[in-house]
């Protein structure tokens, strides 16, 4: 019976436990602030779970919760979809391969403020090139700060010109991994292009694509940075996502406690709903 190595475990123990004593003592923090109230002063009162109730009941809660899955479940359904289909289009070999992986891999190295600053300035319906374009040019009537509609389409279009290239990147390092003997095999099958890339490049393609989707389900769950920039969470509360929210309850308001349950029951439902797509998608490979 042939036993398996474990030595590889004491190259990677360091740096576990740096990254477990770095979320540790914040986690610590704030499952502190959860169950406690505090004036100043580093003076505490003990409150239970009075805040994960309070929470829990908020319809405020409740209403950034249902924008942040929403959010989540247009830019899955737009990315992924999006992603498969450039790389299945980029070629396999030749000069223009690191061109184009080049290409895809420029918006995903701009630091996501600057994402954020940049489309707004883009999107500005009077000086922005986007706003004036559809404005002037098309006649379309688009005003992201006063229409929540317009809102949401710029801050979807803005994350998926951003992050659509890594789903691009990690599908395509799929596809060039299938062996060409499986495409003979097709070729000489009489298969067609679909039947290829269902039997074929997508059953080959699911270990990246269940990377991709639980990369883009905790990034885009958990996104703050370029939302906030563009919109600032307007107009009024429309695209006020559940971290835009979180963050207004703790710095905004200063309510720490409140804030505090809220990220822990932020935390537990991306870890929830990210156990529930792997499990879902790699039901197959476990029985």
């Amino acid at each position: 019976m042939k036993t398996e190595n474990q030595k590889a475990w004491f190259f990677v123990l360091p740096v576990l436990l740096l990254v477990a004593f770095n979320a540790l003592i914040p986690m610590m923090t704030v499952v502190n602030y959860s169950v406690q109230e505090t004036f100043g002063d580093n003076v505490f009162f003990w409150q239970g779970l009075d805040w994960f109730e309070q929470i829990l009941r908020s319809e405020r809660f409740h209403a950034s919760l249902g924008r942040q899955f929403m959010f989540t479940f247009l830019i899955l359904i737009i990315e992924v979809p999006l992603g498969i289909a450039i790389a299945l289009s980029m070629p396999r070999s030749g000069f223009w391969v690191p061109v184009c992986l080049v290409l895809m891999a420029l918006p995903m190295l701009i630091p996501w403020n600057v994402v954020g600053a940049m489309w707004n300035i883009f999107a500005l319906p009077d000086i922005g090139l986007l706003g004036y374009f559809l404005n002037h040019v098309l006649g379309i009537h688009y005003d992201m700060t006063q229409d929540p509609i317009a809102a949401w389409v710029t801050i979807i279009t803005m994350d998926v010109w951003h992050w659509t290239s890594l789903v691009v990147l990690l599908s395509y390092a799929g596809l060039v991994s299938i062996p060409d003997a499986y495409y003979q095999a097709a070729k000489i099958d009489g298969a067609s292009n679909w039947s290829v890339f269902r039997f074929i490049q997508l059953p080959k393609m699911k270990t990246v694509l269940t990377i991709a989707i639980l990369l883009r389900f905790m990034d885009s769950f958990n996104i703050y940075t370029e939302p906030f920039v563009l919109t600032g969470g307007g107009p009024g509360n429309s695209t006020t996502l559940l971290s835009i929210d979180l963050v207004k309850i703790a710095l905004g308001q200063f309510d720490l406690g409140p804030a505090a349950a809220m990220s822990l029951i932020y935390f537990a439902i991306t870890l929830l709903v990210s156990w529930l797509f792997y499990t879902l998608m790699t039901k197959d490979d476990l029985n």
